[in-house]
């Protein structure tokens, strides 16, 4: 009827560009909710769409685990409509000042395990491959080595759990400055952990933000590591923002990882360096900079 008006959500007007959608980068870059609420609104939905829009085929979202069931499979079902992969979401409760796995105490592990378990089914629901572990505070009554040990045994039966249904765990370092006592800080030292391990569902979750600040020699530490990363993440130093606002060479770094025909997900776990819409667009700027390579 002339001069009639449809109201539409975003949701079904940004749907309809689905088969206009255009790969816009080499890599696949995952931003996070929240990253584009000002540009697409508060709905996770919504948000998800303008992902796509935007041209990123990738997505992370550390609280899935946490969503509601029917959240996470109207999310799903937009990832799979809009061709993102779904990266990372944390696999279980981390310990930020307790020794939850290195300590060896089977209430600990078996809370751990429990929780791995849960988020197999989250993993399935929402067609991720890779979820977040990280191993918690240090114990001060045991020397690093006993430490070293009660984690290595906590992941191999993790793994256990993992390995029927194809699914990764990926350990991530923290930096001793934002997250000073946790016990896995370094690449080399996830690197000796893996390999004890030795199971194909536990691997590195490399980020840059963080090893920027624990040790540096950030190509030379993926390279020596190359066989047990399966995840990278990113954030620029000093403030854990979008590349091109500190002092990462993200451009050479990228090009790094796409010379060694990495196809994974680079999760863009950073803030924005500016507010609103126009701080969002820099972000999308930004790594279409760092990707033209």
């Amino acid at each position: 009827m002339a001069g009639a008006v449809v109201a539409m959500s975003n949701s079904a007007c940004l749907a309809q560009n689905t088969d206009q959608n255009m790969k816009t980068f080499q890599l696949n870059y995952a931003p996070h909710i929240g990253m584009f609420k000002h540009s697409a609104g508060d709905d996770v939905l919504d948000q998800l769409h303008f992902m796509a829009d935007q041209g990123f085929t990738a997505f992370e979202d550390n609280e899935m685990r946490n969503r509601p069931v029917d959240l996470q499979e109207k999310m799903a079902k937009i990832m799979r409509d809009r061709g993102i992969k779904m990266g990372v979401f944390v696999a279980h409760k981390i310990y930020w000042s307790e020794p939850n796995l290195t300590s060896g105490k089977k209430e600990w592990r078996d809370e751990f395990l429990q929780h791995i378990k849960e988020s197999v089914d989250v993993a399935k629901r929402v067609g991720a491959t890779w979820m977040t572990v990280v191993p918690g505070y240090v114990d001060l009554h045991l020397r690093p080595g006993y430490q070293t040990a009660n984690l290595v045994e906590s992941l191999k039966q993790a793994s256990a759990i993992l390995e029927p249904h194809g699914l990764v765990m990926v350990l991530e370092p923290l930096n001793f400055d934002g997250h000073a006592g946790q016990f896995l800080q370094e690449i080399p030292q996830a690197y000796q952990i893996c390999k004890a391990v030795d199971s194909p569902s536990c691997k590195i979750l490399f980020d840059v933000y963080h090893q920027q600040i624990t040790e540096g020699n950030l190509i030379p530490n993926i390279d020596m590591a190359w066989d047990e990363i399966a995840y990278f993440q990113v954030g620029d130093n000093p403030g854990r923002k979008e590349p091109t606002t500190g002092e990462i060479n993200y451009k050479n770094l990228f090009r790094h990882l796409h010379q060694k025909n990495y196809t994974g997900i680079i999760g863009m776990e950073h803030g924005n360096s500016r507010n609103g819409k126009e701080g969002e667009q820099a972000v999308i700027d930004a790594y279409k900079d760092v990707d033209s390579f």
